[in-house]
């Protein structure tokens, strides 16, 4: 299949800032660096400058080759679709070690891959630069924090800077102008019933959604070579009309892996808030949902990424049952990912055998800050 850059200006001029901002993915739980690459596909999706293309930088450490890692198959994926866009560095050895067992080895692969980052922060070459498992690379002692910290306060104004990983130091907390932290719920009812492949991300953080784009990226990744054995499903909720962000990113991907994505939207357009539903808000959230549940059923996709759900429930447009009844129909293969904030959990959060919840510590838009297409909706 010859690819072609999809997606490289897909965006008209616009009057929204410019500046970009620091972001930081820590936590426990999982998503971190999943929620780095779904930016990364939006970002390239509808171009974070005006005019210009966006490339990224995705550098990894603590990510050395001898094994694989949850988000190869997702870079695999951004990689065959955008090669010109899209870098990759990965450095340091591949298996987890202490600070006693620190090497030299480890102490010159980190700084190979900072003396990349600080060359790729100051090219002005990039739009986006992924620093994936910094913090603990920092925790471990094999980067100076200072030096780090004054790299990114040097900046060109219009970089967005992402960090993930677990333990970031607080100079870096300070500096951060969005701090998301993925903490981990545990749900028995998933294990005693042997029940797999159901994650559910939440929380007012930021990284859901994103979170979601990332485990598309992942599920075609597996399925380039296959063709339709992972095909994807991304079935949205309360998303009607047009100009959502990630439908340029979406769009992107269904042009460059026609067989293997498929894209359904949902709602009004506009928000729809708790005591005001209307008769069509119901209208629209069972037509969703009749489309999500055959999908379920189907046993055609691999992934099936549920965006919104949560707060579809939560506002009673849907009722649970049915819900909990088609997942723990769905073929056990299947894997379905459910976003979405909620103030009441839902009863099928106890099928997740992955809970995490995104906690907002810190956003620039508390600031005053104006979000930006691509990057933050």
């Amino acid at each position: 299949m010859t690819r072609t850059g999809i997606g490289i200006r897909t965006a008209a001029e616009r009057t929204e800032r410019i500046t970009g901002q620091i972001h930081v993915y820590d936590g426990v739980g999982k998503g971190k660096s999943q929620a780095a690459l779904g930016v990364v596909l939006r970002s390239i999706g509808l171009g974070i400058n005006c005019a210009e293309s966006s490339r990224v930088l995705l550098l990894q450490f603590l990510k050395g080759p001898g094994r694989n890692y949850d988000e190869d198959a997702a870079i695999e994926a951004l990689r065959r679709a955008f090669p010109h866009l899209i870098d990759q560095v990965r450095t340091g050895r591949s298996e987890f070690f202490t600070q006693e067992e620190v090497t030299r080895f480890d102490t010159l692969e980190a700084q190979r891959g900072w003396d990349v980052a600080k060359g790729a922060i100051a090219s002005n070459l990039y739009s986006v630069v992924v620093l994936d498992e910094l913090n603990p690379l920092l925790d471990l002692g094999l980067l100076p924090v200072e030096e780090v910290v004054q790299a990114l306060k040097n900046k060109p104004p219009s970089l967005e800077v992402i960090v993930t990983g677990r333990g970031t130091p607080p100079a870096l907390l300070d500096l951060a102008d969005l701090h998301s932290e993925s903490v981990p719920h545990d749900h028995p009812v998933s294990r005693e019933q042997g029940i797999e492949g159901i994650e559910i991300y939440t929380g007012a953080g930021k990284g859901k959604s994103t979170n979601a784009l990332g485990k598309a990226l992942q599920a075609i990744g597996r399925g380039i070579s296959t063709d339709k054995s992972h095909r994807v499903m991304i079935m949205q909720w309360l998303k009607g009309g047009s100009g959502y962000t990630e439908d340029a990113a979406i769009a992107a991907l269904r042009q460059s892996y026609p067989n293997l994505v498929d894209h359904q939207r949902c709602g009004r357009d506009a928000i729809v808030w708790r005591g005001q539903q209307q008769i069509l808000d119901y209208v629209e959230a069972e037509r969703g949902w009749e489309i999500a549940r055959a999908a379920l059923a189907s046993g055609l996709y691999k992934t099936i990424i549920l965006d919104e759900l949560n707060p579809t429930v939560d506002l009673e447009l849907l009722q649970v049952e049915p819900i909990v009844e088609a997942l723990l129909r769905k073929p056990r293969d299947t894997e379905v990912i459910i976003t979405g904030r909620c103030k009441n959990q839902p009863a099928y959060f106890e099928l997740a055998t992955v809970h995490s919840e995104m906690i907002c510590h810190k956003h620039y838009c508390d600031k005053g800050v104006d979000l930006k297409r691509g990057v933050d909706f």
